[in-house]
C-alpha cells in the first residue's frame, strides 16, 4: 500500500519526492567519476533511471527514504539524503542507514550536513528509531568525517567486506558508524 511521502525542508533545502525531471541531473551527477569515486562503478543513464524508480517506490512504501536534494531558493536539483533500510545482507541487520550524494558543484557548503540533520531528525523523533547506522568504504574519509560532524560514532568492531563487492575490489572493505536516538537527543 502505498504511503503519503513525507517531504523535509531545511534553511537551504526540501527533501523531496523524486520527479522525471531529475533524471537528467541525476544521470549526469551519477556518471561523474568524482562523485561516484566511492562506489561501485558510474552509472549509466539507464542504471540512474532505475535508482531513481527503485528510491521512488520505496518513497512510496514507507512515505520516507532515499529523498530529491532541491535547492529552496532556486528549485534545482542537486543530489539526494535521506534513509533507507538496506536490500543487501549485512552483519549488523536489522538496522536503518542514512546516506547522501551531492552533485559536485554542491560539495564544501554544508548542505549534506543540512539534509542528513534533517533526516535525522526525522528518523529519531517522527520513525522513533532508536539507532541510524551509516557505512563507508575505509578510505571515504570525507564522509566519515561528515558521520563524526552528525555525532555518529565509529563502531570499533564494524568493519566489514560489503558482500555485494568482489573479494579483490579496492573499496570492499567498509567501516561502520553508529547513532542512538539517546546520543541525538543529547546533542552529542
Amino acid at each position: 500500500m502505498s504511503q503519503p511521502v513525507v517531504t523535509l525542508t531545511t534553511e537551504r533545502l526540501i527533501l523531496r519526492d523524486w520527479r522525471a525531471s531529475d533524471l537528467p541531473a541525476f544521470a549526469a551527477m551519477s556518471a561523474d567519476p568524482d562523485v561516484m569515486r566511492y562506489f561501485p562503478a558510474v552509472l549509466s543513464p539507464s542504471e540512474s533511471e532505475a535508482y531513481i524508480s527503485l528510491f521512488r517506490d520505496r518513497l512510496h512504501e514507507h512515505g520516507w527514504g532515499f529523498w530529491a536534494l532541491e535547492l529552496r531558493d532556486s528549485g534545482e536539483f542537486i543530489g539526494m539524503a535521506g534513509l533507507n533500510i538496506p536490500r543487501v545482507a549485512l552483519p549488523f541487520m536489522p538496522c536503518v542507514e542514512i546516506g547522501w550524494r551531492l552533485a559536485k558543484p554542491y560539495w564544501r557548503q554544508g548542505l549534506a550536513l543540512e539534509a542528513a540533520s534533517a533526516a535525522l531528525e526525522f528518523g529519531f523523533t517522527q520513525l522513533n528509531l532508536d539507532e541510524i547506522v551509516s557505512f563507508t568504504a575505509l578510505s571515504n574519509l570525507r564522509s566519515q568525517a561528515l558521520m563524526l560532524r552528525l555525532g555518529m560514532q565509529l563502531d570499533a568492531a564494524g568493519e566489514f567486506d560489503h558482500p555485494v563487492l568482489a573479494v579483490d575490489h579496492p573499496l570492499r572493505r567498509h567501516c561502520l558508524y553508529r547513532l542512538q536516538k539517546e546520543q541525538f537527543t543529547r546533542g552529542i
